[in-house]
């Protein structure tokens, strides 16, 4: 029995050392993916598309107020639209590079070096909290509490994400011949929502912050060529952090693709995308 006892002991720490060791691993992969994006700053301030205002009227119409905190700001993409839409905007961003093609932009706009798991601003002093293709970044272990603590009673929590629409034949076989390194099951609606379902929840199980989680996606588009499209993704983590060589080859076979179809090879098209967005109310 003492034999059988140890043998299950043994099990379960092994099973323990494994999960701790995938979780590290995991961990890993979003700090270099999440620190990549600096080297890359004026590329992805002008290639990567704005935000739908629909979405973000629909992302915000039940905060209480019009405070609004754009977390993982980057370059201000989601920023510029807040602005544009009357509401009190501070956006907090931790890549220097990022920031500062964020201030640059939008030299009226109070923009903080901050990060997710470490918001410099007090208590209760924003009605909502959104990020624009932020979340999968944060740690919501540590950001879940920091965004509940500045949120105002009542106060929302939004993401929101422009995704491709895979639904068009076109955009789908994109995503064939760029993998997942560019367009990842995130990155498309027939994916999206049970990708991020369950964000805006602690990785560990700890206590929810926040209620239920409301999905919306909203038409959007972008105005591209194929060197402009391809430029585009090329801002994306996956593809920052490949070697050259391999970076290279999938981004000239990206454009051997759009340059050889009917519907991108000729000059400018519009890229079809929707603006999607996961919505939660403080608890």
């Amino acid at each position: 029995m003492t034999g059988i006892n140890d043998d299950t002991r043994q099990h379960q720490d092994d099973a323990r050392g494994r999960a701790a060791a995938g979780q590290e691993s995991a961990q890993a992969e979003r700090r270099l993916h999440s620190s990549s994006f600096g080297r890359a700053a004026g590329a992805y301030a002008e290639h990567r598309p704005d935000y739908a205002q629909a979405a973000v009227r629909w992302a915000l119409e039940a905060a209480p107020g019009p405070r609004v905190l754009d977390l993982g700001a980057g370059t201000g993409k989601l920023t510029a639209t807040l602005v544009a839409l009357g509401h009190d905007v501070v956006s907090v961003e931790p890549d220097p590079a990022m920031l500062a093609e964020l201030r640059a932009a939008l030299p009226t706009v109070r923009a903080l070096a901050g990060r997710a798991e470490a918001i410099p601003l007090p208590d209760d002093s924003v009605d909502a909290v959104v990020s624009g293709n932020a979340m999968h970044w944060f740690d919501m272990d540590l950001a879940g509490p920091e965004i509940a603590r500045v949120l105002a009673p009542g106060g929302v929590l939004a993401s929101l994400w422009n995704v491709f629409d895979d639904r068009v034949d076109w955009v789908a076989g994109l995503a064939r011949v760029t993998g997942p390194a560019a367009i990842g099951p995130r990155d498309v609606p027939t994916s999206w929502r049970v990708e991020t379902a369950r964000m805006h929840l602690p990785r560990s199980g700890g206590d929810a912050r926040f209620d239920s989680p409301e999905q919306a996606e909203f038409p959007h588009g972008q105005r591209r060529t194929a060197d402009s499209l391809v430029a585009t993704l090329s801002t994306k983590a996956g593809v920052l952090v490949m070697p050259e060589q391999e970076r290279k080859a999938l981004l000239d076979a990206t454009h051997a693709y759009l340059t050889d179809r009917p519907e991108t090879g000729a000059g400018e098209f519009t890229l079809p995308m929707l603006t999607s967005v996961l919505r939660v109310r403080r608890m």
